[in-house]
């Protein structure tokens, strides 16, 4: 049986989620998370985020948040501003554009885009005189941590706040691996901050402990006004939706999102310390869960044997830039035989 480290969201939940599920699974409640339990959690994110203004609520799952969302941002003529490699441009199957907004694809460094770039992009649309026959930068959309596992400074963030402030559009941010972002080595941002420089934001749940789930905070009264509208008809509505709520419950009642999201961060670190050891190059500088290193393709044979990967990206005849990613649940038994492993190689 092969060890499997190509994606984040390999195993189930978190057993003190399913023990949670378990004690309340005889109750009755009220449904379409309107229930006491989505209440407590989002009290309990609303704490962490330092923002008791904010609107709180759970969705099914990321790509329906995703564009559930920017739909609800933009007007029927605008579109969103985001990385070329941004999670909504290359892996939903233009889950976006089927809503009637275009993605607005900006080239990127590392998986971000800068403040600048939205600048531009918004300056050259109002510039030109054809500007009315042509797709209106709406929003901006980034994810933390990025594709490439790479993460927003608090200065590169700020910067996009301004620029979005610069222009009167929101800033919208991915987190479907929130947790591992924040835990990561040498971030310096905060889930506060996140509240305070952008108009909504998700915490991930189905890759850091969940079952399924994602937290959506929004902090724009424009944005917070009749969404739950939004979340019914493009079907992110759950009708049990205190499943959703008492989920976000265990994570976030004694700190367990972020204590599972250093563990995957820990093993991630090890997989990426013995891939150095081993004079491997890295195709990005991921400090996150996910790594990416450049392996011939005799080391992928061998690697392959026993350990699954994500194919990334081509490099050359013989090499391959490829993904290892761990999770919350991943377990260090299986990351000692693949370091072993890689040191044999």
């Amino acid at each position: 049986m092969k060890m499997l480290f190509h994606c984040d969201y390999l195993e189930g939940a978190h057993p003190a989620i399913m023990q949670k599920m378990m004690q309340t699974n005889m109750e009755q409640t009220v449904g379409y998370g309107e229930d006491e339990h989505c209440a407590h959690a989002a009290e309990l994110i609303r704490t962490a985020c330092n923002a008791p203004d904010a609107a709180v609520h759970f969705l099914v799952g990321g790509t329906q948040t995703n564009f559930t969302v920017i739909a609800a941002a933009l007007r029927p003529f605008q579109g969103v501003l985001c990385a070329q490699t941004g999670h909504i441009n290359v892996h939903e199957t233009g889950a976006v554009e089927a809503c009637g907004h275009k993605v607005l694809a900006l080239p990127d460094n590392d998986g971000k885009i800068s403040g600048d770039q939205v600048r531009c992009a918004c300056a050259a649309h109002w510039a030109d005189e054809t500007h009315e026959h042509i797709v209106q930068p709406g929003m901006v959309y980034i994810s933390f941590p990025t594709e490439n596992g790479t993460l927003y400074t608090k200065a590169e963030l700020e910067d996009l706040h301004n620029a979005c402030r610069e222009y009167d559009i929101p800033l919208y941010v991915d987190g479907a691996r929130m947790g591992y972002g924040l835990t990561a080595e040498g971030n310096d941002l905060t889930l506060a901050d996140f509240a305070q420089l952008c108009d909504a934001f998700y915490i991930g749940g189905t890759k850091v402990g969940a079952l399924f789930g994602e937290a959506l905070v929004i902090t724009n009264d424009k944005l917070k006004k009749d969404f739950r509208y939004m979340i019914k008809q493009q079907g992110g509505m759950l009708a049990k939706g205190r499943l959703l709520g008492i989920q976000f419950e265990a994570l976030f009642e004694d700190g367990l999102y972020f204590e599972i999201s250093r563990h995957a961060n820990a093993q991630a670190y090890r997989i990426r310390d013995a891939l150095l050891a081993k004079g491997v190059k890295m195709f990005f500088a991921s400090t996150t869960n996910q790594q990416f290193p450049v392996l011939s393709h005799a080391q992928l044979e061998k690697l392959g044997e026993n350990f699954s990967y994500s194919p990334w990206a081509h490099v050359d005849a013989d090499h391959e830039a490829v993904r290892f990613c761990t999770s919350w649940a991943t377990m260090t038994e299986y990351v000692d035989l693949l370091v072993e492993a890689i040191a044999n190689l």
